[in-house]
């Protein structure tokens, strides 16, 4: 009995800390797929950590004009530094109810949110992940590519050498094992990257485009290499995720 007193009133000392994990849109038109009990959990937050502090702020807004945006305390993650880890661990141990906003889609996910979920883990609080939109997994839904063995490798190099050794080190490793390979690439080299893309790979390499996913001009194509040579395409400055499989 004196034992569950005691830790009762550690509890009460010691509120345990929630993170939610909060999707947002991939496309600002595309706010109708975002689930209803997004904008519950984040009226029940306190804290808010995000890549972006303004966009965040008009997204909320955007959720429910009602939410008076300086009711929160706001937090930019950037590359998570140590300072911004300190102040997180601090929220957590006064036990402060904490959303993690990414720029788009969801956090933790290409993002450097997951170091802050990591600190989280460390300290035993609460992770609620939502339901949200994800580029990646609505590209593979709809590529038609192997969803049971896929890589997510991000980024490819900038050095164009690399970036063909990169790419046919995907082509190689989606063989070998019949994944599906996906990576990203900053909207302004979009265009670089597939005509690399089907300068180095073989003929018969399927290759899906997923660009502008959940908006009003959303595009995804797959096609091997030797179609795509016969296509002309713009993707530049679009958000763009791209798939590669090969058997």
């Amino acid at each position: 009995m004196q034992q569950n007193i005691w830790q009762l009133k550690s509890q009460i000392i010691n509120p345990k800390s929630k993170i939610y994990l909060i999707p947002t849109f991939l496309h600002e038109e595309g706010l109708q797929v975002l689930p209803s009990y997004i904008l519950e959990a984040a009226t029940n937050c306190t804290v808010f950590f995000v890549e972006n502090e303004r966009s965040a702020r008009r997204y909320l807004k955007q959720l429910n004009k009602q939410i008076v945006i300086d009711d929160y305390e706001w937090f930019t993650i950037g590359k998570a530094e140590e300072s911004v880890l300190q102040q997180f661990r601090q929220k957590v141990k006064e036990g402060k109810t904490i959303g993690i906003i990414s720029e788009a889609g969801c956090p933790a996910i290409a993002d450097p949110g997951q170091l802050l979920i990591a600190a989280a883990q460390e300290m035993g609080a609460e992770v609620a992940p939502l339901v949200g939109p994800s580029s990646i997994l609505l590209a593979l839904m709809a590529s038609g590519m192997n969803g049971q063995q896929f890589s997510f490798v991000g980024y490819l190099p900038i050095d164009n050498q690399q970036r063909m050794k990169a790419i046919k080190d995907l082509e190689t490793e989606s063989k070998k094992k019949n994944s599906t390979q996906i990576f990203i690439e900053t909207p302004y080299r979009n265009n670089q990257l597939l005509e690399t893309i089907l300068k180095t790979c073989r003929p018969q390499t399927k290759i899906c485009v997923a660009a502008n996913l959940t908006g009003p001009d959303e595009f995804i194509k797959t096609k091997t290499v030797g179609q795509w040579k016969k296509e002309t395409i713009d993707l530049h400055k679009k958000p763009v995720i791209f798939l590669l499989h090969t058997v």
